[in-house]
Protein backbone atom coordinates (compact mmCIF):
# COMPACT_ATOMS: atom_id res chain seq x y z
CA UNK A 1 0.00 0.00 0.00
CA UNK A 2 2.56 2.47 1.12
CA UNK A 3 4.45 1.03 -2.15
CA UNK A 4 1.39 2.29 -4.44
CA UNK A 5 1.04 5.40 -2.47
CA UNK A 6 5.18 6.64 -2.82
CA UNK A 7 4.24 5.30 -6.88
CA UNK A 8 1.43 7.73 -7.04
CA UNK A 9 2.88 10.94 -5.65
CA UNK A 10 5.82 10.39 -7.65
CA UNK A 11 3.80 10.43 -11.03
CA UNK A 12 1.80 13.46 -9.27
CA UNK A 13 5.07 15.46 -8.99
CA UNK A 14 6.32 14.69 -12.23
CA UNK A 15 3.54 16.00 -13.63
CA UNK A 16 3.73 19.26 -11.97
CA UNK A 17 7.08 19.37 -12.85
CA UNK A 18 6.46 19.21 -16.54
CA UNK A 19 3.11 21.57 -15.67
CA UNK A 20 6.22 24.21 -14.44
CA UNK A 21 8.01 23.86 -17.21
CA UNK A 22 5.98 24.23 -19.86
CA UNK A 23 4.59 27.65 -17.75
CA UNK A 24 8.33 29.08 -17.53
CA UNK A 25 8.00 32.22 -19.76
CA UNK A 26 11.77 30.39 -20.80
CA UNK A 27 10.61 27.33 -22.07
CA UNK A 28 9.35 28.16 -25.77
CA UNK A 29 8.38 26.41 -28.65
CA UNK A 30 9.92 27.65 -31.39
CA UNK A 31 7.01 28.43 -33.93
CA UNK A 32 9.40 29.90 -36.61
CA UNK A 33 12.45 31.31 -37.04
CA UNK A 34 11.99 34.27 -37.75
CA UNK A 35 15.75 34.99 -39.65
CA UNK A 36 15.05 31.58 -41.65
CA UNK A 37 11.39 32.47 -42.37
CA UNK A 38 13.31 36.00 -43.88
CA UNK A 39 15.67 34.08 -45.89
CA UNK A 40 12.76 31.78 -47.23
CA UNK A 41 10.80 35.03 -48.31
CA UNK A 42 14.58 36.51 -50.10
CA UNK A 43 14.65 33.24 -51.69
CA UNK A 44 11.41 32.94 -53.04
CA UNK A 45 11.85 36.77 -53.86
CA UNK A 46 14.41 36.03 -56.18
CA UNK A 47 13.02 32.66 -57.57
CA UNK A 48 10.22 34.50 -58.93
CA UNK A 49 12.01 37.28 -60.31
CA UNK A 50 14.74 35.35 -61.78
CA UNK A 51 11.74 33.41 -63.31
CA UNK A 52 9.92 36.50 -64.55
CA UNK A 53 12.95 37.61 -66.62
CA UNK A 54 13.68 34.22 -68.13
CA UNK A 55 10.10 34.35 -69.37
CA UNK A 56 10.69 37.47 -71.05
CA UNK A 57 14.14 36.88 -72.62
CA UNK A 58 12.70 33.51 -73.95
CA UNK A 59 9.57 34.42 -75.02
CA UNK A 60 11.53 38.07 -76.48
CA UNK A 61 13.88 35.41 -78.14
CA UNK A 62 11.61 33.14 -79.80
CA UNK A 63 9.51 35.85 -81.54
CA UNK A 64 12.49 37.90 -82.93
CA UNK A 65 14.31 37.22 -86.15
CA UNK A 66 17.59 38.38 -85.09
CA UNK A 67 18.50 34.38 -84.40
CA UNK A 68 21.91 34.49 -87.05
CA UNK A 69 22.92 37.17 -89.41
CA UNK A 70 24.41 36.70 -93.26
CA UNK A 71 25.52 39.24 -95.59
CA UNK A 72 22.00 39.51 -97.24
CA UNK A 73 19.54 39.25 -94.00
CA UNK A 74 18.87 38.03 -91.14
CA UNK A 75 16.90 34.95 -89.82
CA UNK A 76 14.69 33.72 -86.84
CA UNK A 77 12.87 30.51 -85.77
CA UNK A 78 10.04 31.43 -88.25
CA UNK A 79 11.27 33.36 -90.88
CA UNK A 80 14.26 34.06 -93.17
CA UNK A 81 14.24 38.04 -94.01
CA UNK A 82 16.42 39.36 -96.67
CA UNK A 83 16.08 43.20 -96.93
CA UNK A 84 12.61 43.87 -95.87
CA UNK A 85 11.03 40.77 -96.89
CA UNK A 86 10.69 38.07 -95.06
CA UNK A 87 9.16 34.88 -95.72
CA UNK A 88 8.73 31.69 -93.89
CA UNK A 89 11.00 28.82 -93.14
CA UNK A 90 10.63 25.70 -94.43
CA UNK A 91 10.06 22.89 -92.22
CA UNK A 92 12.99 21.37 -90.90
CA UNK A 93 13.76 18.50 -88.73
CA UNK A 94 16.83 20.61 -86.20
CA UNK A 95 14.95 23.71 -86.48
CA UNK A 96 11.89 21.96 -85.55
CA UNK A 97 12.98 20.71 -82.22
CA UNK A 98 14.63 24.15 -81.23
CA UNK A 99 10.94 25.70 -81.73
CA UNK A 100 9.25 22.88 -80.00
CA UNK A 101 11.76 23.33 -76.97
CA UNK A 102 11.63 26.68 -77.36
CA UNK A 103 7.89 27.16 -77.02
CA UNK A 104 7.66 24.53 -74.36
CA UNK A 105 10.17 26.38 -72.01
CA UNK A 106 7.76 29.45 -72.45
CA UNK A 107 4.66 27.47 -71.76
CA UNK A 108 6.28 25.85 -68.86
CA UNK A 109 7.55 29.05 -67.63
CA UNK A 110 4.61 31.21 -67.17
CA UNK A 111 3.15 27.67 -65.10
CA UNK A 112 6.45 28.05 -62.85
CA UNK A 113 5.88 32.23 -62.76
CA UNK A 114 2.07 31.40 -61.54
CA UNK A 115 3.38 28.67 -58.55
CA UNK A 116 6.17 31.01 -57.89
CA UNK A 117 3.76 34.15 -57.30
CA UNK A 118 1.27 31.53 -55.39
CA UNK A 119 4.03 30.79 -53.06
CA UNK A 120 4.74 33.98 -52.62
CA UNK A 121 1.07 34.82 -51.63
CA UNK A 122 -0.50 32.06 -49.57
CA UNK A 123 2.57 30.93 -46.73
CA UNK A 124 0.65 27.89 -46.51
CA UNK A 125 1.51 26.95 -50.19
CA UNK A 126 3.93 23.88 -50.19
CA UNK A 127 4.66 23.13 -53.92
CA UNK A 128 8.33 24.68 -53.81
CA UNK A 129 9.89 21.43 -54.93
CA UNK A 130 7.14 21.12 -58.25
CA UNK A 131 8.25 24.93 -58.88
CA UNK A 132 11.23 24.42 -58.64
CA UNK A 133 11.46 21.02 -61.27
CA UNK A 134 9.33 23.14 -63.40
CA UNK A 135 11.90 25.72 -63.61
CA UNK A 136 14.44 23.44 -63.89
CA UNK A 137 12.65 21.71 -66.83
CA UNK A 138 12.34 24.74 -68.58
CA UNK A 139 15.71 25.56 -68.19
CA UNK A 140 16.44 21.62 -69.80
CA UNK A 141 14.67 22.60 -72.83
CA UNK A 142 16.48 25.98 -73.30
CA UNK A 143 19.64 24.33 -73.69
CA UNK A 144 18.29 21.61 -76.04
CA UNK A 145 16.94 24.15 -78.53
CA UNK A 146 20.11 26.30 -77.97
CA UNK A 147 22.52 22.96 -78.55
CA UNK A 148 20.63 21.79 -82.02
CA UNK A 149 20.50 25.26 -83.35
CA UNK A 150 23.91 25.58 -82.92
CA UNK A 151 24.71 22.09 -84.15
CA UNK A 152 22.96 23.38 -87.13
CA UNK A 153 24.23 26.68 -87.72
CA UNK A 154 27.34 26.61 -86.64
CA UNK A 155 29.44 25.34 -89.74
CA UNK A 156 27.90 27.63 -91.99
CA UNK A 157 30.44 30.05 -93.60
CA UNK A 158 29.23 33.98 -93.68
CA UNK A 159 26.92 33.32 -91.09
CA UNK A 160 27.14 35.21 -87.40
CA UNK A 161 24.60 34.39 -84.31
CA UNK A 162 22.77 37.57 -83.64
CA UNK A 163 21.03 38.47 -79.98
CA UNK A 164 17.94 36.55 -80.09
CA UNK A 165 20.40 33.80 -80.10
CA UNK A 166 22.08 35.18 -77.04
CA UNK A 167 18.83 36.10 -75.35
CA UNK A 168 18.06 32.48 -75.08
CA UNK A 169 21.52 31.40 -73.48
CA UNK A 170 20.59 34.72 -70.87
CA UNK A 171 17.63 32.79 -69.82
CA UNK A 172 18.94 29.56 -69.25
CA UNK A 173 20.74 30.60 -66.12
CA UNK A 174 18.23 32.23 -65.02
CA UNK A 175 15.82 29.43 -65.11
CA UNK A 176 18.60 27.06 -63.19
CA UNK A 177 19.20 29.69 -60.40
CA UNK A 178 15.47 30.36 -60.25
CA UNK A 179 14.94 26.58 -59.72
CA UNK A 180 17.62 26.58 -56.90
CA UNK A 181 16.09 29.44 -55.21
CA UNK A 182 13.12 27.66 -55.07
CA UNK A 183 14.92 24.26 -53.68
CA UNK A 184 16.89 26.41 -50.97
CA UNK A 185 13.20 27.70 -49.63
CA UNK A 186 11.60 24.73 -49.59
CA UNK A 187 14.62 22.96 -47.83
CA UNK A 188 14.38 25.98 -45.33
CA UNK A 189 10.89 24.97 -44.83
CA UNK A 190 10.90 21.57 -44.35
CA UNK A 191 13.50 21.96 -41.83
CA UNK A 192 11.82 24.95 -40.06
CA UNK A 193 9.03 22.25 -39.80
CA UNK A 194 10.70 19.34 -38.13
CA UNK A 195 12.16 22.11 -35.57
CA UNK A 196 8.91 23.49 -34.60
CA UNK A 197 7.39 22.26 -31.69
CA UNK A 198 10.03 20.89 -29.54
CA UNK A 199 10.46 23.22 -26.60
CA UNK A 200 13.63 25.28 -25.81
CA UNK A 201 14.57 26.13 -21.96
CA UNK A 202 16.80 29.89 -22.46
Amino acid sequence: MERHVGGVSGNLEGALGMGRMWANPACVAPISSRPSMGLKRSLQCGGTLLGCLANILTILSSAANYWIRFPKGHSGLWQDCIGDICTNIPCQSMLAVTEACMVLAAAFGIIGLVLGLRIMYYDGDTRGQTTSAIFFLCGLLLLIALISYTAKNAWKRDVFFSWSYFLAWLAFPFYIIAGFCFLLADMILQSTDAISGFPVCL
